[in-house]
């Protein structure tokens, strides 16, 4: 096998389009270059690699275990020049069309996409914004592996490499259906514990903000469901005695869109508060920090929690 240094690198970037796509047509228009040359850049690869690389099937090509293992490092290594002539050129959002990879919790997304998003269609129409999930248990791997450029959520404070920017203060609000027994009255800890809560983590953790402090205080919650994603939220609380203590602002949008009610927990949460957290290679890329701006503005007009 051929070592780096004789190694053409401009093929790589072929190689990049042919294990993305698995067709060598549409990787030599995604390329703007003939089939032709395609073909012959994969010829120069497979000579230096001393591998078959690309074997054709039906309908594309299929990669071989090397080329499988050269995938991701490949990308990777393509991606992190690219940000890097990106940082340096300048930006302008009316005539970008620059991809933007965002890691963002369900919370964030709800809170914040909407109005973000209706801001980029207005100041930067060409440029995509392209949310992927991200909790406390994969947002560094989703920014360490390049599948985002930045993270927003309620997240742990970060190791040194990383910025981080506080966004909003949050509080909490419960939720029930109308007519619920603990929609009127009281709501006492004793009254709030007597019925089953929903809780939602999209990480499958059966541990909420509200387990701690109902624990230090003598009366642990009993949990009926936990729930992965939020759009199945309104419908089990609509057909059961459940209810559901989550973000404030969250609860308020569910609340509205489906007629739910809205009460203050009888019990003090500690308030957690979003994180925008990026990697400083990212400091001084004028497109980065142009949608950095725009979350802050975004997340500074929010209506606030309570």
């Amino acid at each position: 096998m051929a070592d780096l240094s004789s190694l053409d690198l401009n093929l790589l970037r072929v190689f990049d389009a042919v294990a993305r796509e698995r067709h060598v047509t549409r990787a030599a228009a995604k390329l703007n270059l003939s089939q032709p040359a395609v073909s012959n850049a994969l010829a120069r690869l497979r000579a230096a690699l001393g591998d078959e690389l690309f074997l054709r099937r039906p309908g594309g090509v299929e990669p071989t275990a090397l080329a499988l293992s050269l995938a991701e490092p490949v990308a990777e290594a393509l991606d992190r020049i690219a940000e890097a002539l990106a940082s340096q050129a300048p930006f302008d959002p009316a005539a970008t069309n620059r991809v933007f990879p965002v890691a963002m919790s369900e919370y964030a997304e709800a809170v914040l996409a909407p109005t973000l998003l209706a801001e980029m269609t207005r100041s930067a129409p060409g440029a995509l914004l392209a949310i992927r999930h991200a909790d406390r248990t994969n947002w560094e791997m989703l920014l360490t592996g390049g599948a985002a450029t930045m993270a927003v959520g309620v997240l742990p404070e970060p190791p040194a490499i990383y910025t981080r920017l506080r966004l909003l203060p949050e509080a909490f609000c419960t939720l029930m259906r109308p007519g619920h027994p603990l929609a009127q009255g009281d709501l006492t800890v004793e009254r709030f514990v007597s019925v089953p809560h929903v809780l939602h983590s999209p990480n499958g953790s059966r541990d909420g903000a509200l387990d701690r402090v109902l624990a230090e205080a003598g009366s642990p919650r009993r949990l009926g469901a936990v729930v992965a994603h939020l759009s199945a939220v309104p419908e089990i609380l609509q057909r059961t005695d459940m209810i559901m203590t989550l973000s404030a602002r969250l609860a308020k949008l569910l609340a509205k869109a489906h007629g739910l009610v809205l009460r203050d927990p009888p019990i003090e949460i500690q308030h957690t508060r979003l994180s925008l957290i990026f990697h400083r290679r990212f400091e001084n890329d004028a497109g980065h920090a142009w949608l950095r701006r725009l979350v802050l503005q975004v997340a500074r007009e929010v209506e606030p929690a309570r």
